[in-house]
């Protein structure tokens, strides 16, 4: 029996597409969505939000948040913010004299989407560069199966969510067993960067189209490690800073 057989494995789905390929049962599912709602998540958690609920549509965002108390409906469609919310997808509109104490009713294109299509996982996250660390230290601490889940761009690959995974396995790959080609193929891009995420970028789909509403500085600050230090795990419907 070979050692990686006593490691728990750690794989990478490239798109919520091919997420029926993959064994989610008792693992730990980490949702990522770089451009940009799990980092407004990070962001606003780590300023002091709440909680983050995550919803699938407009319309039930725009419910929850008209029952809930203290609370803010926000979300995007195709980048730009959706009709009927109160404010957008972006960890620049929530600092902490903003956010501090409310809870955050969010939709999103894509991240919000491929975490309510999760089933039967042990534990979900949400993972960015701007929680880089925190995920990686949480992963290893678990020591249960992993899937980095990519919410890529309305089910097709992109680079960045690929290249923030890529980021997780250079990291943890020692502890797990990686046998998964996806995994391999995230970690081999992310080391052709040098750490430059943003400038490797630049001549992505996604980056081009969040360019055309102005928000280079956002996509700047998404693709910096470490800026908001949080684990948000998914309890009762609601993402909440880990404390465990």
């Amino acid at each position: 029996m070979s050692i990686l057989d006593s490691f728990p494995s750690l794989e990478v789905c490239l798109s919520p597409s091919l997420l029926h390929l993959y064994d989610t049962r008792g693992a730990i599912i980490v949702i990522i969505d770089v451009f940009r709602a799990t980092s407004t998540i990070a962001a606003a958690l780590h300023n002091g939000a709440a909680s983050v609920v995550p919803v699938a549509s407009v319309q039930d965002c725009i419910t929850l948040g008209n029952s809930l108390p203290n609370s803010l409906t926000a979300g995007e469609r195709d980048g730009q913010v959706a009709p009927g919310l109160q404010h957008g997808n972006s960890p620049l509109e929530y600092p902490s004299s903003f956010i501090s104490g409310k809870t955050l009713v969010l939709t999103t294109t894509n991240g919000t989407r491929l975490l309510h299509m999760i089933k039967g996982a042990d534990t979900i996250i949400t993972g960015s560069f701007l929680n880089l660390s925190e995920t990686c230290n949480f992963l290893l601490q678990q020591n249960k199966n992993v899937i980095l889940g990519c919410a890529g761009w309305k089910d097709r690959f992109n680079l960045e969510d690929t290249l923030f995974a890529g980021a997780v396995v250079e990291r943890i790959k020692d502890h797990f067993s990686v046998l998964c080609d996806s995994a391999k193929g995230a970690m081999h891009l992310h080391n052709q960067t040098d750490g430059n995420y943003i400038e490797f970028l630049k001549d992505s789909s996604h980056y081009r189209r969040l360019s055309a509403f102005g928000l280079q500085e956002e996509m700047a600050y998404c693709t910096t490690p470490d800026l908001h230090p949080v684990v948000p795990i998914l309890q009762n419907g609601a993402l909440v800073v880990n404390v465990s």
